[in-house]
């Protein structure tokens, strides 16, 4: 084993996109196994501290690959295409457009149908940039020239959880109202 492996290597998985939890969740489980701190409590104190690296490592690793979105920028990262969410914010026209005519909707609505068809709509959006995302980081068929288109879909699920956390607010917010 080697601490410095990417995520999918540490954890014995496939280096791909379509990854199940249980997969992910067994994988982890049965390498946390190996390296708790608790296996090496009659060691000493240098060994404990290599166990409690170990299993923070491997807890990260878990972490960042059991986010479908983190995963995938992660993936992109990894076949040369960083998503590089904090200084590119670039997107196409018509994903802006359709931004703005989803935020005008929520500003908008003024029922709690209006703000769940809404919701019901960004979260089918969501879906069909998962299942592009899923088919552009694919094992067999990860190039950089994917990764790259993988990971404009990632920034545009950026924009559209920021958004369904909005829509989401909204809902509770008349679901208070409705209940008071």
């Amino acid at each position: 084993m080697n601490i410095d492996a990417d995520d999918f290597t540490l954890l014995g998985l496939p280096r791909t996109f379509e990854l199940t939890r249980a997969q992910l969740d067994a994988a982890w489980k049965a390498l946390q196994a190996k390296v708790h701190p608790d296996r090496f409590a009659a060691e000493g104190g240098a060994s404990q501290r290599l166990a409690m690296q170990w299993a923070v490592r491997v807890n990260e690793a878990h972490q960042r690959l059991k986010d479908p979105l983190k995963r995938a920028a992660y993936l992109c990262e990894l076949a040369g295409a960083p998503v590089g969410a904090h200084d590119n914010t670039a997107m196409p026209s018509e994903f802006l457009m359709q931004q703005m005519m989803w935020r005008e909707a929520l500003e908008e609505a003024t029922t709690a149908s209006e703000v769940q068809a809404l919701s019901d709509e960004v979260t089918a959006q969501r879906g069909e940039r998962l299942a592009r995302i899923s088919g552009l980081l694919g094992a067999d068929a990860l190039t950089p020239a994917r990764a790259g288109e993988a990971a404009q879909e990632v920034r545009a699920l950026m924009f559209i959880d920021r958004l369904l956390e909005e829509v989401d607010t909204r809902l509770q917010r008349h679901e208070d109202e409705d209940g008071a």
